[in-house]
């Protein structure tokens, strides 16, 4: 017991560095060559058509590819065995639940293939090697089926919910981690902090394309570029890339490979459970609740460009709540513990190699602490127990926190 309380104190600085996998979420990648000749068309008049756009039927394929710049397998299973020490995870659960299941998309290179019929009827499926993956929802009910371990989740979708991870778009309720979700979120951040042009054209999945380029003005950010490729004649954006200022691949290179918008057979939302299969019951109260429950999250939604939202944390209620610092692509969000940060070298021998690796020390007028870094979202948590965390650089941090003092 004295060994699980030990381990307990560790999960706080662990979250916060792989706190940025969750910010990626479901989404799409991939492009063809060519650029076709198109009609001139402004920013302001690109950001208006993808906002129209009424796009509800569609099916096709897209790969996705995401470069964190942690070790996402040993950040996982370090998570995994505290959990487990500690007897954490709910019990019964399934291997083909949604919630465990997709955060395999945070790292690595995967193929899904998608169909969608309105708000009331998607699929996906995560097609990895010989396994498939689908998550179904149709109607009053949501499906999940991994055929790797022959498992089934399945659960009633709330009456007045979305489709399971859905978006609220401008028309229509999208898919989970389309395009067009990461553009619309990028799209609400902009302000004068940002700039946004028109750079040339692209073909994406056979399809003519705008490349919509949004940059921030400021220093300090992670954050290099977002291109958006935005289909000429109908406004859906169809691929969505992430640089960052570090370089190299991007954060997020997420596209479509292959797409029809006409409507898919109504056989595409039809699931039977296979004979054999395991099936588990999900509870969508108990979900409700742990919603509710997320808004007392430290890190809040108060993060630069909906990245609280993205994360599915609400407003945080910590020992003196979240203060927001700064505005704009540069925000920090500000979080009091209350309690002195762990010395990694009481951590447990599965956790200590992780957090060094992910993490650099670092110094100035407000002490000494430890910045766990990624490409994008970087935490600097103080051995005085603050934590500042924000889609900005290690240098923006240190300072953020000299001036807290």
């Amino acid at each position: 017991m004295a060994e699980t309380r030990k381990a307990s104190r560790f999960i706080v600085p662990v979250a916060v560095a792989g706190v940025a996998a969750a910010t990626i979420g479901l989404v799409p990648a991939l492009a063809a060559s060519g650029d076709p000749d198109l009609p001139e068309i402004t920013a302001q008049q690109l950001i208006e058509k993808i906002a129209a756009s009424d796009t509800q039927t569609l099916s096709g394929t897209f790969r996705i590819s995401t470069d964190l710049g942690l070790p996402l397998e040993g950040l996982t299973s370090g998570l995994g065995g505290l959990a487990g020490g500690m007897g954490g995870g709910a019990g019964g659960s399934s291997s083909a639940d949604p919630s465990e299941k997709l955060t395999e998309l945070v790292s690595g290179s995967h193929t899904l293939r998608i169909a969608a019929d309105g708000p009331e009827r998607q699929r996906l499926t995560l097609l990895d090697g010989s396994d498939e993956y689908s998550l179904i929802h149709n109607g009053d009910d949501v499906w999940a089926y991994d055929s790797k371990s022959e498992e089934v989740f399945h659960e009633k979708a709330p009456a007045d919910a979305d489709a399971p991870g859905a978006h609220e778009g401008p028309k229509d309720k999208e898919l989970p981690g389309t395009p067009k979700q990461l553009a619309d979120e990028v799209l609400k951040a902009a302000g004068d902090t940002t700039s946004i042009t028109v750079d040339g054209t692209a073909k994406v999945a056979g399809r003519d394309a705008y490349q919509l380029v949004i940059k921030p003005k400021q220093a300090g950010s992670t954050v290099a570029s977002v291109k958006i490729a935005v289909d000429a004649a109908n406004g859906t954006p169809l691929k969505f890339t992430l640089n960052s200022v570090e370089g190299g691949k991007p954060v997020v290179d997420a596209g479509f490979t292959k797409i029809d918008f006409s409507k898919p057979a109504a056989s595409d939302f039809t699931f039977k459970v296979p004979e054999g299969a395991k099936v588990t019951e999900g509870a969508a109260e108990k979900a409700a609740e742990e919603a509710e429950g997320a808004k007392g999250h430290p890190f809040g939604d108060e993060l630069p460009g909906g990245l609280g939202e993205a994360f599915g944390l609400g407003a945080g209620t910590g020992k003196d709540g979240v203060n927001v610092i700064g505005e704009g692509w540069t925000t920090i969000a500000r979080l009091d513990t209350g309690a002195p940060a762990p010395k990694t070298d009481e951590a447990p021998k599965e956790v200590q190699g992780l957090l060094d690796s992910l993490g650099d020390k670092v110094g100035g007028e407000f002490g000494s602490g430890t910045v766990f870094k990624t490409k994008i979202v970087n935490a600097l948590l103080t051995d005085d127990g603050k934590v500042y965390v924000g889609a900005v650089t290690k240098d923006a941090l240190v300072n953020a926190a000299n001036a807290d003092k």
